[in-house]
C-alpha cells in the first residue's frame, strides 16, 4: 500500500508538478510567443534603423527629409490631399 501510494505521488508530480510534463508544454508555448514577439520587434528595429540611416548628414535622402519636415511642422502644399495612416 505504501509503495502504491509512493508511485501515485511521484506519477502525479511528474505530470502536474512545477517541473512536470504540463509545465514543460506551457513553457514551450511561452517561448514560442516570446520568439514571435522578438521577431516582430527586430523587424521594427531594422525598419527604424533604415529610416534613421536615410536622415544622416553624410547620406541625406531628400524625400525622407521632406516627409519628416511635413510631419514635424504639420504642413502640406496647397492642393494636396493628405491621407492619414493610423498604423504609425
Amino acid at each position: 500500500m505504501i509503495g502504491l501510494g509512493a508511485v501515485a505521488y511521484f506519477t502525479y508530480h511528474t505530470v502536474e508538478g512545477d517541473r512536470g510534463v504540463l509545465a514543460y508544454f506551457r513553457l514551450q508555448a511561452e517561448i514560442l510567443d516570446a520568439e514571435m514577439h522578438l521577431s516582430r520587434v527586430a523587424s521594427e528595429r531594422t525598419e527604424m534603423e533604415h529610416r534613421v540611416q536615410l536622415l544622416r548628414p553624410d547620406h541625406l535622402d531628400p524625400d525622407m527629409l521632406e516627409e519628416r519636415a511635413r510631419i514635424m511642422l504639420n504642413m502640406g502644399r496647397e492642393g494636396e490631399v493628405v491621407v492619414f495612416d493610423k498604423r504609425r
